[in-house]
């Protein structure tokens, strides 16, 4: 970041300061100084800390086909460092941020976060947004000790001491979802399609075991794209013919913008045609246009017009920071919580040790949270409620469903494996 962004940056970021009181009201954070924790103790393993500050990476797509989605991550993660330095920083440390691009690709995913381990020594990682991202850092932070935070909804089928997974694993979002729509729109047979790489792959796997298991249906095709594929009308051919009660759907991407066309230019009508989308957040929409997905139902933990005092703080600060036409979805406000999650866990623990960092994030709680209270799972990745939301025309989710408690992260669900 240059001086002049910098500045820029800090000056919104002054702005913030109402905002930044009430999450802390809210959340019960104080802060620590540094004078209380001597560097010598709290960084016993060479990581880039000082009396005054500690390197923080973040490490996503900021262009490619995936930046439609991560640029929120992106921005969610900046505006939590901002205020997390606005109240003292962390053991008396203001963050300092090292942005990273991964492009959109897997290797050089790898790569920038072994730069970011090894050259810079940043004490965390925020970042990832696709299973293949992750998939290709994973071995460099267990490798190099590093601290993932990774953002976004996924298949599960992992655990790591490297990482803390702050969106939902597959049997809070996947299941919760299909159990949801099969009650109330009576469902019985499925159609799947998804971008073609891991996650969509494992999750509509999960998915369809579910479907013929549990809830007894049928699925009547499945069908994968590669990731940018702007062309479907061959797979919403098949979606006429053979007509199921449920299109469900895990597109991610660029790819959504012509997918959502395409099947509204086709004359399929959401809103009688059910559809149930895992990967499309109110980011997402913001590109396809509401009035090309409105009607269709979403299953996520997060939506921006969630009615909650922690979210009425949050969405005011986010786009007093980028903007009043900024949109924040559920893997944005779950890239949010890292920084913040990061924070209580190192103050906890007294230290910016890796190790110390994993031993002591089982139990740590985000009473902050937009989404609500959030808290660690031994598993490392967080209890949470799982919510369905309608699209909308203006591009917002109607909350249509959400579960009366937190929903346990199971990331190796029996039967489903």
């Amino acid at each position: 970041m240059s001086t002049n962004d910098r500045r820029r940056f800090m000056t919104k970021v002054g702005a913030l300061t109402g905002a930044l009181l009430a999450v802390s009201m809210v959340s019960g954070m104080g802060s620590a100084f540094a004078e209380d924790f001597p560097t010598a103790k709290v960084n016993t393993t060479k990581l880039a800390v000082t009396d005054k500050t500690v390197k923080v990476g973040i490490l996503h797509s900021a262009t490619g086909t995936m930046a439609i989605s991560e640029t929120g991550s992106i921005q969610a993660e900046k505006l939590a460092i901002a205020q997390i330095n606005e109240m003292g920083g962390v053991l008396g440390r203001k963050i300092e941020i090292i942005q990273e691009d991964g492009a959109s690709d897997w290797p050089t995913f790898a790569e920038k976060a072994k730069k970011l381990l090894v050259n810079d020594k940043v004490a965390a990682i925020m970042g990832c947004w696709t299973s293949a991202s992750r998939k290709a850092v994973l071995p460099v932070v267990e490798q190099y000790n590093g601290m993932l935070y990774y953002p976004t909804f996924y298949e599960g089928l992992e655990q790591s001491k490297n990482v803390i997974y702050t969106g939902q694993e597959a049997t809070q979002q996947i299941l919760a979802g299909l159990n949801w729509i099969a009650k109330e729109k009576g469902a019985k047979s499925f159609f799947f399609i998804g971008s073609d790489y891991i996650w969509p792959r494992t999750s509509n796997k999960i998915a369809r075991k579910h479907v013929e298991n549990v809830l007894k249906g049928k699925v009547v095709g499945e069908e994968y794209y590669p990731l940018g594929n702007t062309q479907f009308n061959s797979v919403i051919n098949k979606i006429k013919l053979t007509k199921p009660d449920v299109i469900f759907t895990d597109v991610v991407g660029g790819s959504n913008v012509a997918f959502y066309k395409q099947l509204k230019a086709a004359g399929i009508d959401l809103s009688k045609q059910a559809l149930l989308t895992i990967s499309v957040t109110e980011d997402e929409i913001d590109g396809i246009g509401g009035e090309n997905i409105a009607g269709a139902y979403a299953c996520m933990k997060y939506f921006q017009s969630l009615d909650n005092p922690n979210n009425k703080a949050f969405v005011p600060a986010f786009k007093k920071m980028w903007g009043e036409k900024t949109v924040i979805g559920d893997v944005t406000q779950a890239a949010y919580l890292g920084p913040w999650l990061w924070k209580l866990t190192v103050e906890k623990a007294g230290s910016f040790d890796v190790d110390k960092i994993a031993a002591a994030s089982p139990g740590v709680e985000f009473k902050g949270a937009p989404e609500g209270y959030v808290r660690i799972h031994e598993n490392h990745h967080l209890w949470s409620k799982t919510r369905v939301g309608r699209a909308k025309l203006d591009g917002q989710f109607e909350l249509i469903y959400e579960t009366a408690d937190l929903v346990e992260p199971d990331p190796f669900p029996k039967g489903y494996q």
